[in-house]
């Protein structure tokens, strides 16, 4: 089986600090990749660049495309990139204010989505929209609501059926569930477990919470001062860690 996403020796420094350096990954369709560490890691500068919103100093991010087969990311032109991240990929924030449009409703937040990739009939948009609503468990009657009325669990819940409205393959998550109480966010990784495999989706999950990796992710990949330091299978990586910072990680969650 081709990987969805192939990628090799991405490195990125700032200044002479490094971000993160040749991590390579294959990534294939319908797997869902966890990325942990503890805060500067490297792994949200990871995360960055493979999605096309920070250009690393090296290597290459090849993504199967639908129209083209493998093509390498970071050499696609800025409408490409644009196109690919409006169409096949999806890009979750840790804080949904930077994944919506604050000063639109509900509706319209899917909606623009949809008219991204040529959808015009108001009717079919409208009710695209309230469908994905329901989905992530936003009643119906909120479609004409802006954001802003929203609690922080319901805003990321938009912030996903805006993402995922347009059938991506790939989603990218920046600490999902970040900032939520605790039963919001066993609310939120439910119905993100749900949608990942009723879509057969394939993810990239960046967070500093084991629990989260463990019931989102198949596979797991532990990065410390920038470097991957230990990858394999998420259960056996959580439960039998062989690199003493994955032993430190896995026991400072125990002791609490």
């Amino acid at each position: 089986m081709t990987p969805l996403l192939q990628v090799k020796g991405v490195t990125k420094h700032y200044g002479a600090r490094l971000g993160c350096g040749d991590v390579s990954l294959d990534l294939y369709p319908g797997e869902v990749m966890g990325i942990v560490g503890e805060s500067g890691s490297g792994k949200s500068t990871l995360l960055s660049c493979l999605a096309g919103h920070l250009m690393p100093d090296a290597g290459e991010v090849i993504y199967d495309t639908r129209a083209q087969g493998p093509r390498d990311v970071l050499g696609m032109s800025e409408p490409e990139r644009r196109m690919l991240g409006r169409t096949d990929w999806a890009f979750v924030h840790q804080n949904p204010r930077d994944g919506l449009r604050m000063g639109v409703s509900a509706g319209a937040n899917v909606g623009e989505r949809l008219m991204a990739v040529g959808a015009r009939h108001y009717g079919q948009i409208r009710e695209q929209a309230v469908d994905w609503l329901g989905r992530v468990e936003i009643a119906a009657d909120r479609i004409d609501d802006r954001p802003r009325a929203f609690s922080g669990g319901m805003q990321q819940r938009l912030q996903i059926a805006r993402n995922l409205v347009t059938g991506p393959r790939l989603v990218f998550m920046d600490e999902p569930t970040g900032g939520l109480d605790v039963s919001v966010q066993a609310r939120l990784l439910d119905l993100l477990r749900g949608l990942v495999r009723e879509m057969g989706l394939s993810a990239i999950v960046v967070t500093h919470d084991l629990a989260v990796v463990r019931l989102l992710a198949d596979r797991l990949m532990v990065m410390k001062d920038g470097a991957v330091v230990e990858t394999g299978l998420t259960d056996q990586v959580l439960d039998d860690p062989q690199h003493g910072y994955t032993q430190l990680l896995v026991s400072s969650v125990l002791q609490v």
